[in-house]
């Protein structure tokens, strides 16, 4: 598997990715470590510094699969906000594995069925920070 790229997160959404995790249960918990993993290796910025080319949580962003060259546009959303067409949850594989990836960037990914995805960050069309929405 090939190394991972760097990704960046904003401090708000680290916290409220950490909080999230602490209130699952020890079993829930267990399937996250790929996404601990992530936070733990990330580098921090305070919302107002985001650089606007990054996937943060509520950003959209349009990327591949190189696998079968699928392109998806989704919203990268907080559990409670899934349930729309076109969004992940963080807790998702695909959702963890775009987090704090900038456009350009590329991830190894595991799927349940334990192959790996080679995702593509192609755009990113919206983004809060960027818009000036740092609280959202």
């Amino acid at each position: 598997m090939s190394s991972k790229p760097p990704i960046v997160l904003s401090r708000l959404d680290l916290e409220r990715i950490e909080a999230l995790l602490e209130r699952l249960s020890p079993a829930q918990a267990d399937g996250y470590d790929a996404l601990r993993a992530e936070l733990d290796r990330a580098e921090v910025f305070e919302p107002a510094e985001m650089p606007r080319d990054v996937v943060t949580m509520n950003s959209q962003v349009t990327f591949e699969d190189e696998g079968n060259g699928e392109k998806l546009t989704l919203t990268l959303v907080y559990p409670h906000g899934t349930g729309t067409p076109g969004t992940v949850s963080i807790l998702a594989p695909v959702g963890s594995a775009l987090l704090g990836l900038a456009k350009g960037q590329h991830i190894d990914w595991p799927t349940p069925d334990g192959r790996q995805r080679r995702l593509h960050v192609l755009e990113i069309g919206y983004q809060p920070e960027a818009a000036g929405q740092m609280h959202r």
